[in-house]
């Protein structure tokens, strides 16, 4: 059973939750974006950022959930250095309080089924402080740095029940949420510790178990699949697996033990006495839901209907990132052939900037619409193969080099017939068994023009390369 906690920053807020420094504090000097409301000083009261409120309703209606009549803060109280007051300011479902949405749930696809996850509760809350390893992990670090610049960004906490079994079910999920947040506007889960997965899981026989703070979408399901193979080698073995926090180690690729798990009355929550409660009047919501966009579910709808697009292309446009999906969209709009660059995006782009780890942003710039829609109509004049486009492709995305120097180093399509015949007079000589073959099974031509292809470089034109090889071989079988 596994059931996920995830820690979602409402980074399109300016400033903190509860006081006025700024919400983006990457790159900044250590605790040099704080403030005695931050900082956790005495005497220092909070005071709500209301913009807060809508996008947490903007969240809650996404994710089809019943949205609370009152927002109601609560103390909960933990005792850890990254934490300067003692307690976070959140939100407790129980006597007293209420967490601004309930009840809710997303409907993910894994191996082709659909699966219906239930989303409990979201929380509004603050972000404590990061907490520093200065050589690279809690076990290697003889002492510990932390960075309160984080400290009171807002939060808002989204609990799953433990509908999900597997970790590619769990890694299903929070794309899908990742991708809902980033075309709500809300979040943009690209930015480092942006979303946080904590992770609940036991297997049968034992007992739960909770891995904090998993920063990406495969670590979930590497952290799971570890934590899963460790609890049930235990069980398998006769001994008891403890009730625990663990803390996931991506450089390992193990989880550690980090406490014991703490339990609801260890938290001693009650109602913050420094915040009022906030009524959520219908017409805010009601204001909220008309602002809502399209989400991913209607966008890979709307993908399928009016380009053409397979389910899968669809999906991973849109799932991917959204800023992929409307990158697609602005080249379609300007050169067509909404298919061959969907495949383009896919199957090169998303792999050379994976592999080169190039960010997204980056990539985009590189492969601007104006470069891939020049290259797009290169191939559709005949001027480049299939292969040269993905060459020109791979060399735009690494290089950042203008595809107008490519057309000058000479890497287009071959067309000299004459060049063409010299070429497959090689070949005929050099695979005369080939050769036999094709002339009983038409099939075995494409070994043929494999090798002239192979020849020049991939840049022979295919079509060309098939005519010569056709007239060759009637040549030949008349003696």
């Amino acid at each position: 059973m596994i059931g996920l906690e995830i820690h979602v920053q409402i980074t399109s807020l300016k400033t903190k939750l509860f006081c006025s420094c700024p919400a983006d504090y990457r790159g900044k000097e250590p605790n040099t974006n704080v403030c005695p409301v931050c900082l956790g000083l005495p005497g220092s009261l909070p005071v709500f950022n209301m913009r807060a409120l809508r996008e947490a309703i903007k969240v809650a209606l996404a994710l089809n959930m019943n949205i609370s009549d009152y927002l109601v803060f609560t103390r909960k109280h933990y005792f850890y250095p990254d934490l300067p007051k003692n307690y976070q300011i959140s939100q407790y479902d129980g006597i007293g309080s209420t967490p601004i949405a309930r009840g809710g749930y997303i409907m993910i696809k894994v191996n082709g089924n659909l699966k219906k996850v239930r989303i409990r509760r979201i929380n509004i809350e603050e972000d404590p402080g990061r907490i520093v390893y200065p050589f690279a992990s809690a076990a290697k670090s003889p002492y510990v740095m932390i960075d309160y610049n984080r400290s009171g960004i807002a939060l808002l906490e989204i609990v799953t029940e433990p509908d999900l079994t597997s970790p590619r079910e769990a890694r299903e999920f929070v794309r899908k949420l990742a991708s809902i947040l980033e075309h709500l506007g809300v979040c943009n889960p690209r930015l480092e510790g942006a979303l946080r997965v904590d992770a609940n899981v036991s297997v049968r026989g034992g007992e739960r178990v909770e891995i904090k703070n998993i920063g990406s979408v495969r670590d979930v399901e590497k952290a799971l699949s570890y934590e899963i193979t460790r609890q049930l080698a235990i069980v398998k073995s006769g001994g008891k697996v403890v009730r625990e926090t663990r803390h996931w180690d991506k450089s390992r690729g193990v989880t550690v033990s980090a406490r014991v798990k703490e339990l609801e009355e260890d938290y001693r929550y009650f109602p913050d006495p420094d915040l009022p409660v906030i009524r959520v009047s219908k017409g805010l919501i009601d204001e909220v839901r008309k602002e809502l966009p399209e989400l991913p579910d209607e966008r890979i709808t709307r993908f399928i209907r009016d380009y053409g697009l397979s389910e899968y292309l669809a999906s991973v446009l849109v799932m991917e990132s959204k800023l992929l999906a409307d990158y697609f969209e602005d080249v379609v709009n300007v050169c067509r052939y909404p298919r061959l660059i969907a495949s383009i995006l896919i199957n090169e782009f998303l792999r050379w900037i994976d592999e080169a780890k190039i960010d997204i942003n980056e990539g985009i710039r590189r492969l601007s619409k104006d470069r891939l829609c020049y290259v797009i109509n290169l191939y559709s004049e005949g001027k480049i193969s299939t292969k040269l486009l993905k060459e020109y492709v791979k060399r735009i995305v690494l290089e950042d080099i203008d595809p107008k120097d490519l057309v000058k180093e000479g890497l287009t399509v071959l067309s000299s017939e004459e060049f063409i015949e010299r070429i497959v007079d090689e070949v005929f000589r050099e695979y005369r068994k080939a050769v036999e073959d094709a002339l009983k099974n038409p099939k075995a031509i494409n070994f043929l023009v494999g090798q002239v292809m192979r020849k020049t470089r991939g840049r022979a034109d295919p079509k060309l390369v098939n005519e010569i090889i056709r007239r060759r071989l009637i040549s030949v079988e008349r003696g």
